[in-house]
């Protein structure tokens, strides 16, 4: 069993920081190959999936319907790729499966699905679902007396949906402090910003006024994410950590674009953003070190 969430040993930051380097990389090329969409609202969460894998979840690779396994949702399906080439760096299987993405007849959907493939907990695709399955997932293990976490990663968007408004209260009237929510806030919608499509601030009062434990953080620094999903699971109460991102992170023209919400790189564009990738890892690299 992998469990890296309460353990005395010292986190290994470099080792998980060069790891979501890999799966950013996988990111770029797997929609380039398949020629989908997503690849900035993938961008944007790679680091919160990589604190949640490498420091934060209990799970085990080689045997992925364990009992006691915490439960991880994508509530912003469309950002799949992410999660796949994430499974795929932590042994859920073999990362040549990644060229099967967005493929005829591949199990890799470009909107997460868990038909066949070794750690996804759900289907998701339509926003505004994943946090209400969640919060049934956190009931039941807490009437079944079951001590396993279960987390939901929504995107900014999403939080327009009432229904995840009504999954907001539900968890707060029953003190679901098995459930943690990370919400990827890079501020652009499929369209437009957020700020322009339907305002969210103040967005941590929302969720104070609604009973949650909040807490915020640069959602592409790795120490704060690790403290912030400490504390929000340390809480007596459902708790959300409010990652502060940036839609397209570690490609600069891709970087706060609404265009990279549907396109993806191809020919000149795409040795452009591989060379910036392998640039983003060595000042990160370098930046770590100096801290």
């Amino acid at each position: 069993m992998t469990n890296q969430t309460l353990n005395s040993r010292k986190p290994d930051f470099e080792a998980v920081q060069d790891l979501a380097h890999r799966v950013r990389r996988h990111v770029l090329d797997m929609t380039t190959r398949g020629k989908s969409s997503h690849v900035g609202s993938a961008l944007s969460i790679v680091d919160i999936l990589a604190v949640l894998y490498g420091h934060v979840m209990t799970y085990e690779p080689m045997n992925p319907k364990s009992a006691d396994r915490d439960r991880f949702i994508l509530s912003k399906g469309h950002a799949g790729a992410a999660v796949y080439a994430t499974l795929a760096e932590f042994g859920f299987f073999d990362t040549s499966r990644l060229k099967e993405h967005y493929q005829n007849g591949s199990v890799f959907s470009g909107h997460i699905s868990h038909k066949g493939v070794p750690g996804v907990e759900l289907s998701t695709g339509s926003l505004g679902h994943g946090l209400g399955v969640a919060t049934g997932m956190s009931v039941a293990a807490m009437r079944q007396k079951q001590n396993h976490r279960i987390y939901a990663l929504l995107s900014d968007g999403e939080c327009d949906e009432g229904s995840n408004w009504e999954a907001i209260l539900f968890a707060a009237h029953h003190r679901l402090n098995n459930l943690t929510v990370a919400v990827d806030y890079n501020k652009i919608q499929s369209l437009a910003p957020v700020a322009e499509t339907l305002a969210l601030e103040p967005f941590a009062d929302k969720w104070i006024s609604f009973g949650w434990h909040v807490e915020e953080c640069d959602g592409h620094d790795h120490q704060a994410l690790l403290a912030a999903f400490r504390s929000a699971n340390a809480a007596p109460k459902p708790g959300v950590v409010i990652c502060h991102t940036t839609k397209g992170k570690g490609i600069s023209f891709m970087e706060n674009s609404v265009l990279w919400h549907y396109r993806n790189a191809q020919g000149e564009e795409y040795e452009s953003a591989a060379t910036e990738l392998e640039r983003f890892a060595i000042t990160n690299k370098k930046d770590s070190s100096d801290a």
